[in-house]
């Protein structure tokens, strides 16, 4: 009994949702692929920096 009735109110609370139109998901998509590319070129960059600091002033 407990679990029909939770079902339920899934599918209920799943029709109210406003879910993201197809554009809004590709952008959203893009938009994460792109930070994540800046971030790892940013910390690649200063991983690199550091190491050539280190190593010449040991």
């Amino acid at each position: 009994m407990f679990l029909t009735k939770y079902l339920q109110e899934v599918v209920r609370e799943t029709k109210q949702v406003t879910w993201p139109t197809r554009q809004q998901t590709i952008d959203k998509t893009m938009l994460v692929i792109a930070v994540s590319v800046i971030v790892s070129l940013y910390l690649g960059l200063l991983d690199t920096l550091l190491q050539r600091f280190i190593t010449w002033f040991l």
